[in-house]
Formats: structure tokens, sequence, C-alpha cells
């Protein structure tokens, strides 16, 4: 497994990322559960999966990825 230790909570290391992909949002490091709870509001996804494959979340990957580096 790779180590993915600085961007998930010290409580869920040395889960299977399948485990990973369905917890909630703020058990990535630095998300609050004010944030979360507004993220979920916002966007309707509970899990770091359904922020990783919402359609916004998408979209804006893909514009930064085409602009190239900042400058």
């Amino acid at each position: 497994m790779a180590d993915i230790g600085k961007y998930i909570d010290k409580s869920f290391e040395g889960k299977e990322f399948a485990e990973i992909a369905e917890l909630p949002i703020d058990a990535l490091q630095g998300v609050s559960k004010a944030d979360s709870e507004a993220i979920q509001k916002a966007l309707n996804v509970r899990t770091i999966r359904q922020l990783a494959e919402n359609k916004f979340v998408r979209a804006a990957q893909a514009i930064a990825l085409l602009a190239g580096p900042k400058a």
C-alpha cells in the first residue's frame, strides 16, 4: 500500500484504499467536521469516493491540468 498518511487522519492509517474511499470527507487531513458538512451540503457528497467522483471536482481538475503549471 502506498503511504497516504499525509492525506488522511492518523486514526485511519493502515486501512485499505477501498475502506478509505468510503470514509467521510472529514477523514481527509485538514478537513474539519464543519468543512465536511459544508462540502456535503454544497455538492451532495458524503464520502471521499463521492467527492473524488463529483462532476464539478473532476471538471475543475481537468481545467487545471489543461491550463498547465501556474505562472
